[in-house]
């Protein structure tokens, strides 16, 4: 579980990266959370796209995605999701003390 202090930094973070994922009207596929869980382990820090004919609530989407891929919902702002995991290979980011 993230602190605030770790959430605020993650979110300062995020504020500079471009979504790397548009999930679309077909909502959360398989390849989808595969990719995103690909994802996650490369850069431990992502934004995702939910594009407007997505009819599913955005905070839905990141709590399925975090749940499958076993990351952390650091904020969901409109239709912006930005998740968290630390890399089991290679951590990068050095997350504040709690």
């Amino acid at each position: 579980m993230l602190s605030s202090k770790q959430r605020a930094y993650l979110m300062s973070m995020a504020s500079n990266i471009t979504p790397i994922f548009q999930i679309g009207k077909s909502s959360l596929t398989p390849e989808i959370v595969a990719a995103v869980d690909a994802a996650l382990e490369k850069r431990e820090l992502i934004k995702i796209s939910v594009l407007k004919n997505c009819f599913d609530d955005p905070k839905e989407i990141a709590q399925m995605i975090a749940e499958r891929t076993h990351a952390q919902v650091v904020q969901v702002i409109g239709k912006k999701i930005v998740l968290f995991r630390v890399s089991k290979k290679k951590p990068v980011i050095e997350l504040p003390k709690k």
